[in-house]
């Protein structure tokens, strides 16, 4: 009704001159017309826009992908082998950029509080990533070879002759891999150390370009990539024994994160003599938000008020979760390796230990700071992949897909973990003298 009287209002101030039998026209016909909008909008509300997250997107993209492999006729799969070519040269392109853009940024910003809190905070996040890591390798290395069969992906490319793309654009890269490591350390260090704003804005704002990027183009294609790879594989016949190693690897990984979780919190539990598993209890709430947002940045606000219940104090639980958020990934790092692994074995890759302690020790700072999207980590860390342990286009597409159907499981873990950071570092900082507490107060921001 105040719509229908509003809209009488205007009528009337703006039609005013008319003659006293057109005025009555058109206003029955202006009020007929709100009467109509207000009555369709009732009846039929506008919907809403229903958003499927990446994981089931990705699912569903395997499965057509596998079924029309089988039904599609060779011009129209030649089709999304141009496009695979295409998006793997542009994928190609970005990676020394994504290292760049996130890593740049986090050194800088990490350089800029400088402290002790901050100094352990930094070193028992990196020991967790970089155990977790060796931790899935071994576990891998001693499991998988009697659980997977060496299938070479490539081996079945004779059969698939006439998926060819139709053309193929090369995309070199502005740099390699190392490269871009070198580079972002030099940078992120200078920054930190120079304490301008000039060169801090640059980094911050060509993260947000790197990061748009990757939500706006990469991600969003990504299941169309994926389609492409598995309508490959089905036609060379290699679809199913893909599919069973993804649940081989899955269930292991599974496995292998609830085991880590749990030694953490026992070694927490030794510093602060408490019982492990009520600590881990009082993070479940965080562990199933993390499920969900498959972001640890999302999950911050969650996981700070967790580690405050677990009897963590706020100084400190303020400092090292944000932190923390960015610079703890056991989770992610234990999925890679293990992905890395798997697909090595069944391609019948060469691998040993100490190409892996490279990989692990690079793994740890490559993928700090990754952003706040779905597959951030497994994005970052495909340059080292190609470059330390030789994975090919299509070894880093089941990389992808293997790595996001268990990605918020990995995110879950990276958050939870934060928690037992957080109880070390508050045992740690928990009885300062005066000028030390002085100095953590100055860090802690207070």
């Amino acid at each position: 009704m105040r719509a229908v009287k509003q809209s009488e209002k205007s009528f009337h101030n703006n039609n005013s001159n008319l003659s006293s039998s057109e005025y009555c026209y058109k206003r029955e016909n202006a009020l007929f017309l709100v009467k109509f909008s207000l009555l369709t909008s009732y009846i039929m509300p506008e919907k809403k826009k229903i958003k499927i997250g990446l994981l089931l997107q990705i699912v569903f993209a395997i499965a057509l992908g596998i079924g029309c492999g089988y039904i599609f006729p060779e011009w129209l799969g030649r089709i999304f082998m141009t496009f695979n070519g295409l998006f793997s040269q542009f994928l190609g392109f970005l990676v020394p950029l994504i290292i760049v853009g996130f890593v740049t940024p986090a050194i800088a910003d990490i350089g800029r509080k400088a402290g002790k809190v901050l100094v352990v905070t930094a070193a028992i996040a990196y020991g967790a990533t970089i155990f977790a890591g060796f931790l899935s390798y071994f576990t891998s290395a001693t499991t998988f070879p009697h659980l997977i069969n060496p299938n070479p992906i490539d081996s079945g490319l004779k059969n698939a002759a006439d998926l060819l793309p139709y053309f193929t654009v090369e995309i070199p890269p502005l740099m390699g891999v190392m490269t871009g490591l070198v580079i972002s350390f030099m940078l992120g260090v200078g920054i930190a150390y120079l304490e301008g704003n000039t060169l801090r804005k640059c980094a911050n704002e060509f993260r947000d370009i790197v990061a748009k990027v990757i939500k706006s183009i990469i991600i969003p294609l990504l299941p169309l990539y994926i389609f492409g790879i598995f309508l490959n594989m089905t036609v060379s016949g290699q679809v199913g024994d893909i599919l069973a190693t993804f649940f081989k690897v899955i269930l292991v990984i599974f496995a292998m994160h609830i085991f880590i979780l749990v030694l953490q919190y026992c070694v927490a539990a030794l510093v602060v003599r408490r019982n492990p598993f009520k600590l881990l209890v009082t993070m479940l709430p965080a562990y199933f938000t993390a499920l969900g947002t498959q972001s640890s940045a999302a999950t911050i606000p969650v996981t700070l008020r967790q580690a405050i219940k677990m009897g963590v104090s706020e100084d400190i639980a303020g400092f090292v979760i944000p932190i923390c958020a960015t610079i703890h990934m056991s989770g992610s790092t234990l999925k890679i390796v293990s992905c890395a692994v798997a697909l090595m074995i069944m391609n019948g890759l060469p691998y040993d230990f100490p190409m892996f302690v490279g990989f692990i020790c690079m793994l740890g700072v490559t993928i700090i700071a990754a952003p706040g999207i779905p597959g951030g980590s497994i994005m970052a860390s495909l340059g080292l992949l190609a470059s330390m342990l030789g994975f090919t286009e299509k070894d880093q597409a089941l990389m992808i897909a293997l790595y996001i159907a268990m990605d918020s499981f990995g995110t879950a873990c990276n958050v939870t973990g934060d928690g037992f950071i957080a109880l070390i570092v508050d045992k740690l900082f928990g009885k300062r003298n005066r000028h030390e507490a002085s100095d953590d107060a100055a860090i802690l921001g207070k």
